[in-house]
C-alpha cells in the first residue's frame, strides 16, 4: 500500500470515530502501517493529510529513533 491510499483510508474512516478515541486510532494505525511495511520515508510523506494523523506519525518516529538510539548504547 502506498502512502496516498493510507492516507486516504485515514481521512475516510476517522470521520466515524468517536472524537475521544481519534488520537489513540491514530497511533495503532500508523503502528499497523509500519507493522505491515511502510517504512519511515513513507510515513513521514503522508503527513500533512490530518492533524492527529501527523502526530501519530511524529510519535511513531520519535519512538523508534529512541528504540534505536538504544540498542546502539548496548553495542559500546
Amino acid at each position: 500500500m502506498n502512502e496516498e491510499i493510507a492516507a486516504d483510508l485515514w481521512n475516510l474512516f476517522k470521520e466515524f470515530l468517536d472524537k475521544k478515541h481519534v488520537e489513540l486510532a491514530a497511533e495503532r494505525y500508523v503502528d499497523m502501517l509500519a507493522d505491515y511495511g511502510m517504512s519511515e520515508i513513507q510515513l513521514q510523506d503522508m503527513m500533512g493529510n490530518s492533524k492527529r494523523l501527523d502526530a501519530a506519525i511524529q510519535y511513531y518516529l520519535e519512538l523508534d529513533q529512541d528504540e534505536d538510539s538504544d540498542e546502539d548504547e548496548w553495542d559500546d
